[in-house]
């Protein structure tokens, strides 16, 4: 939600990807999409959203990002290679909007969490909030 504050609030619509339905989207001009990074990927809830969007989304705007657990917080250099080889949702959901033609505006983003479940980390909040002025800027 810190993203949504950057967007006019007359124009923002902000839901869970799992709450959205198709007339939604219609008349749409910017899309942006976050998910918790799970096993590498976005969440099943996301991932079935990103699926069932229309299959060119030519002249979308587009930005992704994800929240993650920061690599140095993991105790284990084992399983920090694994986090670090494996990569993050915000990607993995910019590849599959690019594939449908959207024009992607940033790059995608991660923003890091103390949990699995959260909250963000000291200053993540006023960081994805800038984030969205940027793209409310575009």
């Amino acid at each position: 939600m810190a993203i949504a504050k950057a967007f006019d609030t007359e124009t923002t619509v902000a839901k869970r990807t799992g709450e959205v339905l198709q007339a939604d989207l219609e008349g749409v001009t910017h899309l942006i999409i976050g998910s918790p990074t799970r096993g590498f990927k976005p969440s099943d809830v996301t991932t079935a959203f990103l699926k069932n969007l229309p299959a060119t989304l030519t002249g979308l705007k587009v930005a992704t990002f994800d929240t993650r657990i920061a690599l140095e917080t993991i105790k284990s250099r084992f399983f920090r290679f694994v986090v670090n080889t494996g990569g993050y949702a915000a990607k993995t959901m910019a590849n599959q909007l690019v594939r449908r033609k959207a024009k992607l505006l940033l790059p995608p983003e991660g923003f890091f969490v103390t949990g699995e479940q959260g909250p963000l980390k000291d200053g993540e909040k006023e960081r994805a909030m800038a984030w969205g002025q940027q793209i409310a800027n575009m």
